[in-house]
């Protein structure tokens, strides 16, 4: 290959192109991104930077400055046609290429009707990150929709400012899906006890508004939450619009083949990617980790590497002054045992159980027990050797 293009300043698109230069290609490399930033690091945008306690220089990604890459910013890419090896930004310019990585990302999921009115919030870039910061600050009483990583975190965050905070997720307990009911009701407790109102179990109907600016959210069952700042956080869609006509194969991402390959000399990576694990089947994650590790691979990929892209996933979330951290995939039909410490004292491990074998793991304050617990996980061992006391 003479001509890399990546498609996305994002930790994904940095850590395929690191890779590139660190594993011997020494060919032209151009690093396509639609913010005007070089890449950083996206956690701490709801946790640090929200905070205040870190600016945003603190999250950039060194590595931008030392891989020999032209870098085209604040550029949208709008098509690509593979036939011809040719990517089309919105200015019009064409980049050909010879090996192609996608990593797009995703875009936030809006509120129905709420674009435009002043106080409604999403949060995925820094500079929305910071535009809430600023919010927060002046905000009276706010409303957190939706109760997923994203959402629980931002109600953490805002309760460090002057303001009233309220949770709501139409699901029965925050973190409903990569959880379960009995660690969602502890999440809950957490937030309870930290001045959250929690009220689960409640869809959204709409907002109200005045003057152009939110006032409330009104709920499905009638009744409306006050509100002055409102932080939208009910997933996010793949960035896949400029790939429709390309030949890349699509639905809830760009489809993968177990190297993370979507089509002759093109690879994607990171929460846009949806590929085939060995073991976990059609699989698409939205976490920080996955997203270094399958850049990594996607690149090794265009350099002729023939190994599955396998991993053990590993996620967090930071709340308040707790730690969760998960190795491993959760699944719905996954029941869960406490293997050490007691969830009432709030540290404590867990593993989750599926067919008599480890599938995952999870430790609540406890980060210690987690390289011994990921072992388990890794080797898919029987629930009796993680239920053995240390």
């Amino acid at each position: 290959m003479e001509h890399v293009v990546v498609v996305g300043a994002s930790a994904a698109g940095l850590a395929a192109a690191d890779s590139l230069r660190r594993n011997g290609y020494h060919g032209e490399l151009t690093i396509v991104g639609a913010e005007p930033h070089h890449p950083y690091d996206r956690p701490p945008l709801s946790k640090q930077v929200l905070r205040g306690e870190w600016e945003p220089e603190k999250i950039a990604f060194r590595k931008s400055e030392t891989l020999g890459a032209q870098w085209v910013l604040g550029a949208q890419a709008t098509a690509l046609d593979t036939g011809a090896r040719v990517v089309t930004l919105e200015d019009d310019r064409t980049l050909p290429y010879d090996g192609l990585v996608i990593a797009t990302g995703v875009a936030p999921r809006p509120l129905p009707h709420a674009q435009g009115l002043e106080g409604v919030h999403l949060l995925r870039t820094v500079d929305d990150a910071l535009a809430l910061r600023a919010g927060l600050r002046e905000a009276g009483t706010v409303v957190v929709v939706g109760a997923g990583f994203l959402g629980t975190e931002i109600a953490a965050a805002a309760t460090g400012f002057d303001c009233r905070v309220t949770l709501i997720d139409p699901l029965p307990v925050p973190l409903a899906g990569p959880f379960g009911k009995q660690l969602g009701e502890l999440v809950a407790g957490l937030h309870t006890r930290h001045g959250v109102r929690v009220r689960c179990g409640n869809g959204v109907r709409g907002l109200t508004h005045a003057g152009g600016r939110v006032t409330g959210v009104t709920l499905d069952r009638g009744d409306t939450e006050p509100a002055d700042l409102v932080l939208v956080a009910i997933g996010a869609a793949p960035n896949t619009g400029w790939l429709h006509e390309s030949g890349v194969p699509l639905g809830d991402g760009v489809l993968c083949d177990a190297f993370c390959r979507a089509a002759p000399g093109v690879v994607a990576a990171g929460d846009v990617a949806r590929w085939e694990h060995p073991e976990l089947g059609s699989i698409r994650i939205e976490h920080r980790m996955n997203a270094t590790e399958q850049g990594a691979a996607a690149a090794a990929c265009l350099l002729g590497a023939d190994t599955p892209f396998a991993p053990v996933p590993f996620f967090w979330t930071d709340q308040y002054d707790v730690k969760i951290q998960v190795h491993g995939h959760p699944c719905p039909e996954a029941e869960l045992h406490v293997v050490r410490g007691e969830p009432e004292s709030g540290s404590f491990a867990a593993v989750y159980e599926k067919d008599g074998r480890v599938a995952a793991a999870l430790t609540w304050g406890l980060p210690k027990a987690g390289p011994r617990l990921r072992k388990l996980v890794i080797a898919r061992a029987p629930l009796r050797e993680a239920l053995v006391t240390e």
